[in-house]
């Protein structure tokens, strides 16, 4: 099998994330005006790149996100639910006062001390993100006619994701940086990804 790309990409800022509204899986919000004018540098930036497919998850923002290469470029998308970002149960929606923030903090060292099973009520956990990350993977891999990808997907799932596909352990998920818009390039060849591009957000430079 060739060399394969996949542009792995957050999507552009939400009013809920700027607010600190907690979204996940669950809220389903459109891109703001600054999330509009991320998603537009993103496109000047990376529209000579000849991408075969795009992939998003089932939620909004990643649509809008990748609007322009789909519209004006006419590269097909496909929808997977595999990409979608973790859910945070009961959270979600909520303003992230200071019990949620407790809430929060707790769950992610739980994280960080490899209790992957462990999710907020009602919600996700990291294990269980994984699976379905991985059947996202595998499809993606399958289409042998695609050599170079763009990916548009949630922040905390892009964290998780970055770290099974390249041998980190999942309990490190907050070592990888991301910011709306933020870029990964990572290839595959042999069976093994390899991160080429490294949180670039040289794009986003003059934006708010």
């Amino acid at each position: 099998m060739a060399i394969k790309t996949f542009y792995f990409i957050r999507h552009g800022q939400t009013d809920l994330n700027l607010k600190g509204i907690v979204q996940g899986r669950g809220v389903n919000t459109p891109l703001n005006l600054n999330g509009r004018k991320q998603a537009d540098a993103f496109f000047e930036a990376y529209k000579h790149v000849p991408f075969d497919k795009i992939y998003t998850s089932t939620l909004l923002r990643t649509h809008q996100t990748v609007e322009r290469f789909e519209k004006e470029l006419g590269i097909a998308r496909e929808e997977l639910i595999g990409l979608d970002e973790i859910s945070w149960g009961i959270y979600e929606g909520q303003v992230q006062d200071e019990t949620i923030l407790k809430g929060f903090q707790e769950v992610v060292t739980s994280w960080r001390n490899n209790e992957l099973d462990l999710s907020i009520e009602n919600g996700e956990s990291p294990n269980e993100l994984v699976k379905r990350q991985k059947e996202a993977i595998a499809h993606m891999l399958e289409q042998t006619d695609e050599e170079t990808v763009l990916v548009c997907m949630h922040g905390r799932a892009l964290r998780i994701l970055l770290c099974h596909l390249t041998d980190v352990p999942v309990c490190q998920m907050d070592d990888f940086p991301h910011t709306n818009t933020s870029l990964y390039v990572l290839t595959y060849e042999d069976g093994k990804f390899e991160i080429k591009d490294y949180y670039n957000t040289t794009h986003l430079e003059g934006l708010e």
